[in-house]
């Protein structure tokens, strides 16, 4: 996107975006030269960026296909962000057509974004609001509309939480999304991570991130783990134990050879409530 073009409403592009970063890593054109500079400082101290980012969505693709073959035909996805190849709604609706998908997201050059991919999509609908409050999320009119809440709805929270503070309590917020869906329905999260990084560039992230429109906390295995709590966590591929492991392994037929940099830059599980 040229700088000479026109931004939509609302959208400021003297301050990088998240949403706007992740779509120029992954090779979209909705970004701003300074969503590019950003990204490009990371990429110095974290050459394998790109792995990481693509691992990620990997990770969301064939999360949201298995969800489909267990039965789910509802899904809502917070933190949708911009990529316009193999969306959710693709992924789900390649197993089932009639698959319904809410897309999610507080950025206007989302929304904006959003209107046009999915004018003629059918299935889906999007809606601007914030993680931070699911009572506006969960009632809102386009919500209540596209999601029956009597029938399971697998919540997607794909390198969302990372970006919630300590302070505004992610975990709790989880649980309140969970609470209002019905037994059988499942949460699908990945977070990035600090365990095991060089320093230098889990800094790196946070400086960058701190200067964007959302600071970037990576967190350490055990309080990603906490998202989960009460939810019967599936095994992530086949012989593996119940237990998160990293975005490029989850799904995998052949987790060895899907082990990269990239991958281990991010935990993942999907998890049902059984109760």
């Amino acid at each position: 996107m040229g700088e000479t073009e026109q931004a939509p409403p609302g959208v400021d592009i003297t301050i990088p975006s998240p949403a706007r970063m992740y779509d120029y890593i992954l090779g979209g054109t909705d970004n701003f030269e300074v969503d590019r500079q950003a990204v490009e400082t990371v990429r110095k101290q974290m050459p394998e960026l790109a792995d990481a980012a693509w691992a990620n969505r990997g990770f969301l693709q064939r999360a949201v296909r298995w969800l489909a073959m267990q039965g789910v035909r509802q899904f809502i996805d917070i933190g949708a962000g911009l990529p316009t190849m193999n969306n959710t709604h693709d992924a789900a609706q390649a197993v089932a057509p009639d698959a319904r998908v809410l897309y999610v997201d507080n950025d206007p050059l989302v929304t904006a974004h959003a209107n046009r991919l999915l004018a003629n999509s059918s299935g889906t609908a999007f809606i601007t609001a914030d993680f931070r409050d699911p009572e506006g999320l969960l009632g809102h009119e386009v919500t209540r509309a596209t999601i029956d809440f009597t029938r399971p709805v697998a919540l997607l929270a794909v390198a969302l939480t990372h970006f919630v503070p300590d302070e505004d309590d992610p975990w709790g917020l989880i649980q309140q999304y969970m609470a209002r869906l019905v037994p059988g329905s499942y949460l699908a999260l990945s977070s990035i991570t600090s365990d095991r990084q060089v320093d230098k560039a889990v800094g790196t992230v946070r400086e960058v991130y701190s200067r964007s429109t959302a600071g970037a906390r990576p967190r350490s295995l055990r309080e990603i783990e906490r998202f989960f709590t009460g939810l019967e966590i599936v095994p992530p591929y086949e012989g593996a134990a119940a237990s998160l492991t990293y975005v490029g392994l989850w799904g995998a037929e052949d987790p060895e050879a899907a082990d990269s940099d990239g991958s281990r830059w991010g935990y993942c599980a999907v998890a049902e409530k059984t109760g």
